[in-house]
């Protein structure tokens, strides 16, 4: 059968420590012992079911990354404090003092400051590239490069990276493939095509309420174990530890993923579609016009359709404030950053999650000032949400 991250996320099933149909929540920072030789066995490593002390592990953490690992179809997982407390625990684990990474040059905003402004402080350089173009991602890579990095649908500019052959790429140079799939989970499985590393912010759409920040890295056993190592591991060191009271909430909430992607996506191609053909211009993977659209219809999981953000770029930054402002007032999301709410939220990424990368190069990779992104919400009705954010338009002289 084909792979289907539901399913494996379906099929994980914890008793808790009373036979609660939720695993217990193990509310302490450290744990007690009834010898000293299992303390040390525990704090070397050997010793499994058993816990020192919650930055190394707790048992809320581990069921909720047994749970990620399942959904990515990799032997292990570590959950964090935040998405860039899983991304910048990686980069240092696989780079160090001379090291060379090539990047996509649309990320997330945050990345790409680390990337740009702070990784260079330990000796680290990031080239960053159209990640689209084959040619210029191989042309990058020198005998320094120790990662390929970028996200399958890229924030803010929805561009599509071509997972499998980036994978050929990296393997050819015998570097690591480190996929950012915040935006698509269950629509794509990157490690199925090729990545080595996977990682998401927990704090969108896997959470889904907007009241937690957090992070996941999901890879093998081995890179996973390096990571946690009490001696050099970046997570275990940097000490990015996630909550075990946020760790249970997320895991609730991961369960109900596969119905919120569907509406999500659902809701973002009705949007879409209408709003291309009112003649607007509209960037969404689901629509034929989106220059990735056929390749990321070979990558997904069409159940779960081509996720929940679209861009419509309205020609000023002044006219999509005005926009957002309206679009607020008449309750139909909110104006704020992040992703995967149950409202639609809506920014303006230039001044906002991409305010990092300097001006010269928004212009460069195609950001423009009338952009608004849309994180389309799961809204019952979509036709209703359509008339009201086009009476909106109409009202601005937008539509």
């Amino acid at each position: 059968m084909k792979f289907n991250p539901a399913d494996d996320i379906q099929d994980l099933q914890y008793f808790g420590e009373f036979g609660g149909v939720n695993p217990s929540i193990s509310d302490s920072s450290t744990y007690t012992f009834l010898s000293a030789k299992t303390m040390f066995d525990t704090f070397e490593g050997n010793t499994d079911g058993c816990y020192l002390y919650s930055r190394h592990s707790s048992p809320s953490n581990l069921y909720l990354g047994q749970a990620l690992a399942a959904m990515e179809a990799t032997e292990a997982a570590n959950v964090a404090a935040s998405g860039m407390g899983a991304i910048t625990p990686v980069l240092l684990q696989l780079c160090g003092s001379g090291d060379h990474i090539v990047s996509s040059r649309t990320i997330y905003g945050g990345t790409y400051a680390f990337l740009k402004n702070f990784s260079p402080r330990l000796g680290i350089k990031t080239t960053f590239v159209d990640i689209t173009k084959m040619n210029k991602v191989e042309a990058a890579i020198t005998a320094e490069t120790k990662v390929l990095y970028c996200e399958t649908v890229s924030n803010p500019l929805l561009e599509i990276a071509d997972i499998a052959s980036l994978a050929k790429i990296a393997k050819k140079h015998n570097i690591k493939l480190v996929v950012d799939n915040t935006f698509s989970p269950l629509s794509v499985s990157p490690v199925k095509l090729g990545a080595d590393i996977v990682i998401h912010s927990l704090t969108k759409y896997i959470n889904g309420s907007s009241d937690t920040v957090g992070g996941v890295t999901c890879a093998s056993q081995e890179f996973i174990d390096s990571l946690k190592n009490v001696n050099n591991g970046a997570s275990m060191l940097l000490g990015p530890t996630m909550d075990s009271l946020r760790s249970a909430s997320v895991m609730k909430n991961l369960r109900t993923l596969h119905i919120r992607m569907k509406q999500h996506s659902h809701n973002a191609m009705y949007l879409a579609e209408r709003f291309e053909n009112d003649g607007l211009k509209v960037v969404y993977p689901g629509l034929k016009s989106h220059s990735g659209h056929n390749l990321y219809a070979t990558m997904i999981n069409p159940e779960y359709g081509f996720g929940g953000m679209m861009t419509i770029d309205v020609g000023s930054l002044d006219k999509a404030n005005e926009l957002m402002e309206l679009m607020q007032s008449q309750k139909l999301g909110y104006l704020a950053v992040s992703l995967g709410f149950y409202k639609t939220l809506f920014s303006a990424p230039g001044t906002s999650t991409s305010s990092e990368i300097p001006l010269e190069e928004q212009e460069a990779m195609g950001l423009t000032d009338g952009l608004i992104r849309f994180s389309i919400g799961l809204d019952n009705n979509i036709e209703r949400t359509y008339q009201m954010m086009k009476e909106c338009m109409v009202e601005l002289g937008i539509l």
